[in-house]
């Protein structure tokens, strides 16, 4: 073992610490808070399912007082200049950086996402907060819209309270994410945490008190979802909510938040292809196939979890795969030379593992992997899995998986491959990789996928929009597009003078 996965541990160590001796609490109205229900749940170490420590289970109580604190705050935090919310944001951004490696080692030892990920997981966290800090002076900008004897002109105001549901995986990027645009737009957040890995979410929160962000303006409940969750969805104060995760607890949050009349903004779950032609760079493709299923444990919603590869090479592109896959290091997330992790909790271990078997059941082989793989006899580790033979009306085509497994399915020609790749209820993103440009446009054109990248992996860039179709989402993040979630557009309407106003009783 080197000398930084040692540091590393000890580092963690010194860091849940405090954690350790009590439960995770609540960050309420700018203060840690015990919270009223007085239950607490364990939360677990994937790497050996240890317990990490107690956290309080938030309970309607607990989410009806951080609901109050944000709506208390949200009209100073809503008439506060831009230029002002953008320097309390930067703060943020700095002090993010500051903590960064903390951060890191505290998400992956909590989510198991390999250390070499998180680092960069924590810095992409500053950026958000950065990105969004620069676009808060220019928030609440419009249109202007003449008209022949009137002037109509837009303006924007942030909705009022929200509430941020957030996922396990990348749990602290994930929730800069949607924090950070919905600060910068002026609305107030109540921020619900997966239970799984909690723990950055109360750094952030600390992170950002430090900063200066005023009491009250980010509120965080840990919790459980079929109660805190709930009960944040169906909170009359809160006005939108923002869920990124699985597209069945997503339709359970938008019939929660009918009888409010929530607005509401999903990330759901993918099934995402990657179309490899005979004609693409193909060592550039494999480098990006390998990246885009088993980096971060496979545990992304833009995972390119469905190969489609032309039969004219699919045995020499599957033969090179199985090689890269042999050699993929599996091991502790805080080792440096780790690259895939434990699964985050048990629950979680057992589905993946699951789709072993029904591999084999639908006819498909198991060409590397389909092991479960303990260290030292603990932990959620699985094996880097490539099935192949698969066609695409099997369920380990169909089903999210969402683990470092691969489904590998032949087609014949460009028609073949769009056929295959919309033969899904998901639409998140698509990958085309074909040096015919002409091709490259018109399968980006034609693929159901909110995001498609040609001849790349996932590369984010924070002015365009991010989001799905179908069953992977409704409403777009990123730049400008977050904005439109998070505020209200207003019309005004001034008369010149010029034009007749029509008369009634006159005679």
């Amino acid at each position: 073992m080197s000398n930084d996965f040692d540091a590393n541990r000890q580092d963690v160590e010194r860091l849940l610490q405090r954690f350790r001796d009590g439960t995770l609490p609540h960050f309420i109205n700018g203060q840690h808070d015990a919270g009223r229900s007085g239950k607490t749940f364990e939360s677990l170490a994937p790497s050996d399912n240890s317990v990490i420590g107690s956290v309080a289970a938030g309970n309607a109580d607990d989410i009806d007082f951080a609901c109050k604190a944000a709506e208390a705050a949200f009209e100073d935090w809503k008439n506060m200049p831009g230029k002002e919310r953008k320097k309390l944001l930067h703060k943020v951004a700095d002090a993010i950086t500051a903590r960064a490696r903390d951060i890191a080692l505290v998400e992956s030892y909590d989510s198991g996402q390999a250390i070499r990920f998180m680092s960069k997981a924590a810095i992409r966290g500053a950026a958000n907060f950065r990105f969004f800090g620069d676009m808060a002076p220019g928030a609440r900008d419009g249109q202007s819209l003449p008209a022949e004897d009137h002037v109509n002109y837009t303006v924007r105001q942030p909705i009022g309270p929200v509430g941020v549901i957030t996922p396990w995986n990348t749990p602290f990027m994930l929730s800069t994410w949607k924090i950070a645009p919905a600060l910068a737009a002026g609305c107030t957040v109540v921020h619900k945490p997966a239970e799984w890995s909690p723990y950055s979410a109360m750094m952030l929160s600390e992170i950002a008190h430090e900063a200066g962000l005023p009491d009250g303006v980010l509120n965080c409940v840990q919790g459980l979802g079929e109660d805190a969750g709930k009960t944040l969805t169906e909170h009359p104060a809160i006005k939108a909510v923002a869920f990124v995760g699985e597209t069945t607890t997503g339709s359970h949050i938008m019939r929660q938040g009918a009888n409010t009349l929530k607005r509401v903004h999903f990330e759901l779950g993918g099934k995402n292809p990657v179309i490899v032609f005979e004609d693409a760079d193909l060592d550039r493709a494999l480098d990006a196939v390998v990246f885009m299923i088993y980096s971060l444990n496979g545990e992304r919603c833009t995972s390119s979890s469905r190969l489609l590869v032309q039969e004219s090479i699919q045995d020499e592109f599957n033969a090179k795969l199985v090689e890269r896959i042999g050699k993929l290091k599996v091991g502790n997330p805080l080792d440096p030379a780790t690259e895939i992790g434990p699964l985050i909790h048990d629950r979680h271990f057992q589905k993946v593992c699951s789709y072993f078997d029904i591999a084999t059941e639908d006819g498909a082989k198991v060409a590397a992997g389909g092991n479960a793989v303990p260290i030292d006899g603990k932990g959620n580790y699985v094996q880097p899995t490539l099935f192949t033979g698969a066609s695409n009306s099997m369920r380990i085509a169909q089903q999210e998986i969402f683990g470092p497994v691969l489904t590998a399915i032949p087609f014949k020609d460009e028609a073949d491959a769009i056929s295959i790749a919309n033969d899904i209820e998901y639409g998140l993103a698509g990958y085309v990789w074909t040096n015919d440009i002409g091709r490259g446009h018109r399968i980006a054109r034609d693929l159901d996928a909110g995001m498609v990248w040609v001849n790349s992996e996932n590369n984010r860039h924070l002015p365009a929009p991010f989001g799905g179709m179908k069953a992977s989402g409704i409403g777009r993040d990123g730049g400008d597009y977050s904005f439109e979630f998070y505020m209200e557009t207003k019309n005004i309407c001034i008369a010149m003078g010029s034009h007749k106003v029509p008369q009634l009783g006159k005679g």
